[in-house]
C-alpha cells in the first residue's frame, strides 16, 4: 500500500500524518524543536514508521506546512539584505503607507524596515508607467553597487525599480550583472516575483522574499537531507498561503508564497471534507498551542486576500486591520488570527483584570504542567484544573501533565485577585474564549454575515475544548470536529493539489480594451502556468487552468478578483466580468456603481495539477492504538452548573446515537468537551457532530 505523508509545524507541537490508499490514518504528535524544526520532523517520522511498521519506500508523496518563514520575520532572524532601487526612491520602505492597526494609539511605531538605510542603493534608470524607457539603466552604477554589497557582506539582494511591473527589462539587466559578477549571491527581482503596481507594496514584498530566502533554502535542504536519511526519496512539497502546494525547491526560492503555510492547510482540509459531508456554510476554527485562527467557507469556497501582512503580531483579518507589519503581495486564504492558544500565558493587567496572550509559552518551556521549566500559567494549565484534560493521556500518554504545578501557578493569579483557584482557572478559560471570539467575529459579523447561520468546523489540539462555549456565545447550533482533529492541518496538507499562480499587472480601462493584446497577455500567463505543471510531471491531460482578473473603479485603490470563464475573451465576456465585479463590490463594500468606469488592474492564470486518484479517500479510518480508559471525572462548567460528574469516552465508542453533555471525548491528539445543553455523536465519516439544544 502507498501512503501520503503530511507534516505540519506548530509553535508547540509538530504534527505528522500518514494517509493510506484505503483511508487509514496513522498519526504522531511530538513537541517542536525551535532550535531546528527539522529535527522534530525527523524524530517524529522515524517514530511513526517504527510504530506502524510502514516502509519509507511506500511513501509516495510528502507535503509540508511550516511556520519557519513567518518566524524568521517575526523574530527578525532573516539575513542581511541590500535593496537596489531607482534613483530617488531610496526611502520607499520608510515612507510606506499611512496606516496604523490602532487608530488612537499615539505610541504605535511602524516596524523597522528589514533593510537598513545604508544598504539601500540607488542607480540611475527610469521606466514610465507605460513601459517606455525614459532613462537607460546605468550599468556601471549597478556594478559599483554590486561591489558595495559584497563589501558590506550582504547575504541577499532585492532589486525593485519604479514601474518595473510595466517593463522589467532594467531589473533583468541589473540582476544579470549581479549574477554574472557574484553568482553565489541570491538575487530577488520584483518583476519576476510580483509584477504588480503599488510601489511600496511591491518593494516590501521583494525585500521580504530576499530577507527570508536563504533561511528557507537552508531549511528545505536540511529537511530534504533528513528525509533521505530516513529512506524517503520522493520530492518535498510545501503548502502555499493560497491553499495549493509547491515543489520545495521553488517554494524556497519564493518563500513569500508560503508565509501562511500552516494555517492554510487546515482551511483546505475543512473545505475538502466539508464538501464530502455536505457541511454547507461554515466557520473554520483552529486552536493550537500558540494561536487561534478562523476562516469562513461560503457557497462552497473560502475567501482569498490579495495580500497579507507579517511581523506585526496576530492579525484580525486581512481586510480589517492593517499597518502593523510588512506587506506581502501574495494571494492568501483570508484568515483571522489571535494570540490565544493552549500555551498562551495568563497575566494581570494594570486595571487588575485577567488577560490571556498574545505571548505564548510555546514548546519550550511550554505550559507549567508540562514540567519543562515553565513558570507562568497558561490556558492549558487552567483547562487541566477545570477537569477538561486528563493529565495521563495527552499525546497518548507520552506527555504527562503535572497538576500540582499548574495549580500553584494558577493559584498565584487567583491570590492577586482574591479568587480561589477554580474561579481563576475558569476566568482564564473565559478570557481565552473572549479573545478567540474576536477572530470568529472578524470573519463573520464584521463582514455582514450572521454567525448563527453557520456551523463551526473545529480542530487543533485545543479546538474541541473551547468550541461549545464559543458556539453558544455566537448562537451556532452545529459543530463538526473531524478525525485526527489535533493534527488536522497535517491531514489537510495531503488533500491539497499542486498549484501555480502566474500574474501580470495590466492597467487598462475595460471600455477601451484591445482584445488582441488582452488575449496575448492571458495566453502568455496560460503558457507559463502550463510549463510549470509540465515541469512537475503533469501531462496536458492532467492540467487544469483557470483565469481571473483584478478589477476596480478608475481611481479606486482596492481591486477585487473576478473569474474569467475561458480564453479567448470576447466583448460579451467583458460584460460578464464587469457584472461579476459589481456584484462582488456590492458584497464586500455594500454598494455598486453602474456609472463609474471600470479598469483592469491585473490578470492571473492558475494551473492546478490533477492527481491520478482523488486527494480525499472515500473514508477516513483512524488507527486504534490509543484507547481511553473511560469512566468519569469531575469537570467545572461555570456558576450555573458547578462541578459535574462527567463521563469520559473515546471517539470510536461515541456511536451514532446522540449522547447528552456533559461529556468528554479523549483522543490521542485532542480532547472534545461537550458542555451541558449539547449532544455528541459520530457521523459516517467518523466526525464528532455536536448539536446544541
Amino acid at each position: 500500500m502507498k501512503y501520503r505523508l503530511g507534516v505540519d509545524i506548530g509553535g508547540t507541537f509538530t504534527d505528522i500524518v500518514l494517509l493510506g490508499e484505503s483511508g487509514a490514518v496513522e498519526t504522531k504528535k511530538i513537541l517542536s524543536t525551535p532550535d531546528d524544526y527539522s529535527r522534530a520532523i525527523e524524530d517524529g517520522i522515524r517514530g511513526l514508521l517504527a510504530e506502524t511498521g510502514i516502509n519509507p519506500a511506500d511513501i509516495a508523496e510528502v507535503a509540508h506546512g511550516t511556520t519557519v518563514a513567518t518566524n524568521a520575520i517575526i523574530e527578525r532572524k532573516g539575513v542581511r539584505v541590500a535593496l537596489v532601487t531607482t534613483e530617488g526612491f531610496r526611502d520607499v520602505l520608510e515612507i510606506a503607507r499611512y496606516r496604523a492597526p490602532r487608530l488612537y494609539d499615539v505610541f504605535f511605531r511602524k516596524p523597522e524596515p528589514l533593510v537598513e538605510r545604508r544598504l539601500r542603493f540607488q542607480v540611475p534608470e527610469r521606466i514610465a508607467a507605460s513601459g517606455e524607457i525614459v532613462t537607460p539603466l546605468d550599468r556601471d552604477a549597478v556594478l559599483a553597487v554590486a561591489e558595495k554589497c559584497v563589501a558590506a557582506e550582504v547575504d541577499a539582494v532585492a532589486i525593485c525599480f519604479i514601474n518595473a511591473y510595466a517593463n522589467g527589462a532594467h531589473e533583468e539587466q541589473a540582476a544579470a550583472l549581479f549574477r554574472q559578477r557574484y553568482p553565489e549571491l541570491p538575487v530577488t527581482v520584483s518583476s519576476e516575483l510580483v509584477p504588480q503596481i503599488q510601489e511600496y507594496e511591491r518593494t516590501s514584498t521583494t525585500v521580504v522574499n530576499a530577507y527570508i530566502r536563504p533561511v528557507i533554502e537552508r531549511y528545505a535542504r536540511r529537511l530534504d537531507d533528513r528525509l533521505k536519511t530516513i529512506g524517503i526519496t520522493v520530492p518535498l512539497n510545501i503548502m502555499q498561503s493560497n491553499g495549493g502546494v509547491l515543489p520545495g525547491e521553488l517554494a524556497a526560492r519564493k518563500p513569500i508564497f508560503i508565509i501562511e503555510s500552516g494555517p492554510a492547510a487546515g482551511v483546505v482540509g475543512a473545505k475538502r471534507l466539508g464538501d464530502r459531508i455536505g457541511l454547507g456554510d461554515a466557520i473554520v476554527f483552529d486552536m493550537g498551542g500558540t494561536t487561534a485562527k478562523a476562516a469562513i467557507i461560503v457557497g462552497g469556497d473560502y475567501g482569498m486576500a490579495p495580500e497579507t501582512e507579517v511581523g506585526g503580531g496576530a492579525a484580525l483579518g486581512h481586510r480589517m486591520i492593517r499597518g502593523g507589519g510588512y506587506v506581502v503581495q501574495a494571494p492568501t486564504i483570508d484568515i483571522a488570527e489571535v494570540g490565544a492558544g493552549g500555551g498562551s500565558i495568563a497575566w494581570i493587567d494594570a486595571g487588575g483584570g485577567i488577560q490571556v496572550g498574545p505571548h505564548s509559552a510555546g514548546a519550550a518551556p511550554g505550559p507549567v504542567c508540562y514540567g519543562r521549566g515553565g513558570t507562568e500559567p497558561t490556558v492549558t494549565d487552567a483547562n487541566l484544573l477545570l477537569g477538561y484534560l486528563n493529565p495521563d493521556v495527552l499525546v497518548g500518554g507520552d506527555l504527562k501533565l503535572d497538576r500540582d504545578a499548574a495549580e500553584s501557578a494558577v493559584a498565584a493569579i487567583g491570590g492577586k485577585l482574591g479568587q480561589d483557584t477554580t474561579a481563576a482557572a475558569y476566568g482564564i478559560h473565559l478570557i481565552a474564549n473572549a479573545r478567540m471570539m474576536r477572530a470568529l467575529s472578524a470573519v463573520s459579523s464584521e463582514r455582514g454575515l450572521d454567525p448563527a447561520s453557520f456551523g463551526i468546523f473545529a480542530f487543533g489540539g485545543n479546538g474541541g475544548v473551547h468550541v461549545c462555549g464559543l458556539a453558544t456565545a455566537l448562537g451556532i447550533e452545529r459543530v463538526v470536529v473531524p478525525p485526527a482533529a489535533g493534527l488536522f492541518s497535517a491531514l489537510g496538507l495531503i488533500f491539497a493539489d499542486v498549484e501555480h499562480q502566474c500574474i501580470r499587472a495590466y492597467y487598462r480601462p475595460i471600455d477601451s480594451l484591445d482584445l488582441d493584446d488582452l488575449n496575448r497577455t492571458f495566453g502568455a500567463l496560460r503558457d507559463e502556468a502550463a510549463a510549470l505543471l509540465t515541469a512537475d510531471g503533469y501531462s496536458d491531460a492532467r492540467q487544469e487552468l483557470t483565469y481571473s482578473a483584478e478589477v476596480k473603479y478608475i481611481g479606486q485603490n482596492t481591486a477585487l478578483a473576478v473569474p474569467v470563464r475561458g480564453l479567448p475573451i470576447g466583448r460579451a465576456d467583458l460584460s460578464d466580468i464587469s457584472e461579476s465585479f459589481s456584484l462582488a463590490h456590492q458584497n464586500v463594500f455594500g454598494y455598486r456603481s453602474d456609472e463609474e468606469r471600470l479598469q483592469l488592474a491585473a490578470l492571473k492564470a492558475v494551473g492546478r495539477g490533477v492527481p491520478d486518484a482523488p486527494r480525499l479517500p472515500d473514508a477516513i479510518k483512524l488507527g486504534d492504538g490509543f484507547r481511553p480508559k473511560g469512566g468519569s471525572r469531575k469537570a467545572y462548567f461555570g456558576e450555573d452548573h458547578g462541578w459535574l460528574d462527567t463521563p469520559v469516552t473515546g471517539r470510536a465508542a461515541l456511536g451514532r446515537k446522540p449522547r447528552p453533555g456533559p461529556l468528554i471525548v479523549e483522543e490521542y491528539d485532542s480532547t472534545t468537551v461537550v458542555r451541558p445543553g449539547w449532544t455528541a455523536c459520530l457521523d459516517g465519516w467518523n466526525n464528532i457532530v455536536l448539536m446544541r439544544g
